[in-house]
């Protein structure tokens, strides 16, 4: 059985990780991966109660994880449907190209740790395509907000999915991942910067002469200011909520959209119903990427399996007995998450390492929330962040590899590099 499975989920894995190449959806192959997963264990458990028991925990696990992601890329949504996110962009103006992408990264980079990096990466792109007319430079600005945007998201308890999922399952807590990895992420973004910026020294800013279309949907600036500071406001009280309650984070978020839903109807009571449905709580549900969520429902049940079967834990023996050093270990599951997905590899190891051996905020925890969460930039489908700049810029897999992989290499391990020094220090 044990084989068998094991078998499967690489299969699994390896058609997750080429879904590009051939034209498969990564979430239909992990789903499928789940349930022939639990399909095998199910056939081979002699006790069905026990079984379900497994199941039922797993589910719940996967549950909070999905119920927290899906609120929060809800009230983005219904920020950016109010143009909320101009409050921020509107203010970015400069001549100099070097300042410019100095400004563009710094925002990346705290906007990311309040919203997510894939969502800050389409806002910021989104930006620089009204700000400039050169698409070689703009290439360049959207290998430095991918950086930056991982970056940022690594040590926010809701900056990055991977984070996340380490706060949701109890392995850090978020005072502590904001301040011991906030100045390894910086430094990791802050390498590549130097030298990017560096490179476009003394070019001035050619900007675009285009008429904006009117589509008829507008907001005020009330109503932009409102639901902006709202959304950011709730999203950023959630580990407040946390702390003080101690119920798990998706209670608060989803009471945080209660609150937005409500607010949203209020403000837009006095219009027709077709004016302002792009502005509703229903309509901002239609437009969160809901492919993700089952993507993530179907890859943490698989991974489950492999906690159950204790194929997790032995991996973990194995990898101390072979490799022998935690830090190089979480290395090389950063540096693979510039190939594979991410997520995957810190459920994995959620799994191998247990809550009873190294508690949380254990070294263990904090160094892979900032490698699982900085190692994609490495390469450009290395994150989600990548593929959506890759997506809406036309960014060469290999253009990225020769202009931005080693850059961002170098500040993966200069942050890294950073982290233990003052994991030593402190």
């Amino acid at each position: 059985m044990i084989a068998a499975i094991v078998v499967l989920f690489v299969i699994a894995y390896a058609a997750i990780a080429l879904e590009h190449p051939i034209k498969v959806n990564k979430s239909a192959s992990a789903l499928i991966a789940a349930g022939v997963l639990w399909t095998i264990y199910a056939l081979a458990a002699s006790d069905p109660h026990v079984l379900n028991e497994e199941l039922g925990h797993s589910l719940m696990g996967t549950a909070q994880i999905v119920f927290f992601l899906m609120g929060a890329m809800t009230i983005v949504e219904v920020v950016d449907a109010h143009n909320g996110f101009e409050v921020i962009t509107e203010r970015i103006r400069t001549s100099k190209l070097t300042s410019l992408m100095w400004l563009v990264a710094f925002v990346t980079f705290f906007l990311s740790a309040v919203l997510d990096n894939l969502t800050t990466t389409i806002v910021m792109i989104s930006l620089l395509r009204k700000l400039l007319a050169n698409h070689d430079d703009r290439l360049f600005f959207a290998g430095i907000i991918v950086i930056a945007a991982n970056s940022g998201g690594a040590w926010s308890p809701i900056g990055d999915v991977t984070t996340t999922m380490l706060w949701i399952g109890g392995q850090i807590t978020a005072g502590a991942i904001v301040t011991s990895v906030i100045v390894p992420a910086l430094v990791s973004m802050l390498l590549p910067l130097a030298f990017t910026a560096y490179a476009l020294r003394g070019r001035l800013v050619v900007g675009r002469s285009v008429i904006d279309v009117d589509h008829g949907l507008h907001t005020t600036a009330f109503e932009r200011n409102l639901m902006f500071f709202l959304g950011i406001g709730i999203l950023v009280a959630v580990p407040a909520f946390k702390t003080v309650t101690h119920l798990p984070p998706f209670m608060g978020v989803l009471f945080g959209l209660g609150i937005l839903w409500l607010v949203g109807d209020l403000l837009h009571r006095r219009k027709n119903d077709e004016d302002k449905h792009r502005f509703t709580l229903v309509h901002a549900l239609t437009r969160i990427d809901m492919g993700s969520l089952v993507f993530f429902v179907g890859i943490l049940l698989s991974v489950a399996t492999l906690e159950h079967t204790h194929v997790l834990a032995s991996l973990a023996e194995w990898l101390n007995e072979t490799v022998g050093r935690l830090d190089v270990i979480v290395l090389i599951i950063g540096i693979a998450s510039a190939i594979v997905d991410n997520v995957p590899l810190v459920a994995a190891s959620m799994g191998m390492y247990s809550l009873t051996t190294y508690p949380p905020d254990h070294f263990l925890w904090q160094f892979l929330a900032y490698c699982a969460g900085t190692g994609g930039s490495i390469l450009i489908i290395g994150s989600a962040a990548g593929v959506a700049a890759m997506g809406l810029e036309k960014i060469h897999f290999f253009w990225y590899v020769r202009k931005i992989s080693a850059l961002a290499l170098a500040g993966y391990f200069a942050g890294a590099g950073a982290y233990l020094l003052q994991h030593q220090l402190l």
